[in-house]
């Protein structure tokens, strides 16, 4: 794992190609790897944006005469004064093996409308929270466990997060060790937050699909909850489509129904990432 550490954005390096117009062009101010696969980014955040915690954005790099975007779902909170974001490596993709090379002082081109289905308005209200997630499907929960509205709407926060190997867990680890010292949130976090971890491929403390460890019951036992219950919990739902599709079915057949902002309901799914 490296870290690249902030500098002074005004020395934003020059641009070979002119930044589209009705887009946001924002400079990197921290750059982190956390392995070969994944890493993280923060910038600058324009002044007029405004988002919902959860929402994603689509950006893109300004290097060529039409940019490419790409959706992702913006992993600060709508009250940070930065945008960070948790991107994977794709050696071939058409954005990311560019964007895994930035360094701070570049520039990260977005679009200006937010957007998205992983929001608290689209969830009624309820005890406890179950934020399901696979890779950089944490991102978007990233953002809510940092906001304060989270814990007015829910007591209990429950997050699992699944990868292929341990070292791709370190960003959720991270991110939940640091809530209760957070100086806005800490003390609306206490005991409230769970972090559910598994591995899919490196051999670790808990193996297996999450919706595997539901179906078995192994999630339940392993947290001493009970099962998960239309009455008193909402789902969200976040990763790969092989994981929305099952944990989606899994959730109907618990008497869930999905919502939107237009309809709240019991559960939510995001699939702006999948294909």
């Amino acid at each position: 794992m490296n870290t690249t550490s902030a500098l002074n954005v005004d020395s934003a390096k020059p641009l070979q190609f002119p930044i589209p117009a009705n887009v946001y062009a924002e400079t990197v101010v921290s750059v982190k790897h956390y392995t070969d696969r994944l890493f993280s980014f923060r910038i600058t955040r324009p002044q007029s944006l405004r988002f919902r915690s959860g929402e994603f954005v689509m950006i893109g790099l300004p290097n060529a005469e039409k940019p490419f975007f790409r959706a992702y779902s913006v992993a600060s909170p709508a009250w940070d004064d930065e945008l960070e974001f948790f991107s994977i490596k794709v050696p071939d993709g058409p954005l990311t093996s560019e964007l895994q090379k930035i360094e701070v002082g570049d520039t990260v081109i977005m679009r200006q409308k937010s957007t998205g289905t992983l929001v608290l308005d689209a969830l009624t209200p309820a005890k406890r929270v179950v934020m399901i997630s696979t890779g950089t499907g944490i991102a978007p929960f990233a953002s809510l466990l940092r906001d304060p509205d989270t814990y007015e709407k829910f007591d209990e926060v429950i997050l699992t997060h699944t990868c292929r190997d341990i070292a791709e867990l370190t960003y959720g680890q991270e991110l939940v060790a640091a809530l209760e010292s957070d100086p806005l949130i800490g003390e609306l976090t206490g005991g409230r937050v769970t972090l559910y971890n598994s591995t899919t491929r490196e051999e670790s403390a808990r193996m297996g699909r999450i919706t595997a460890l539901i179906g078995s019951g192994k999630f339940y036992s392993d947290l001493g909850i009970d099962k998960l219950n239309p009455e008193t919990d909402r789902i969200m739902i976040c990763g790969s489509m092989h994981m929305l599709k099952d944990v989606k079915e899994l959730a109907e057949s618990l008497g869930f129904q999905e919502g939107s902002l237009s309809h709240p309901a019991s559960f939510v799914v995001e699939r702006a990432f999948v294909g």
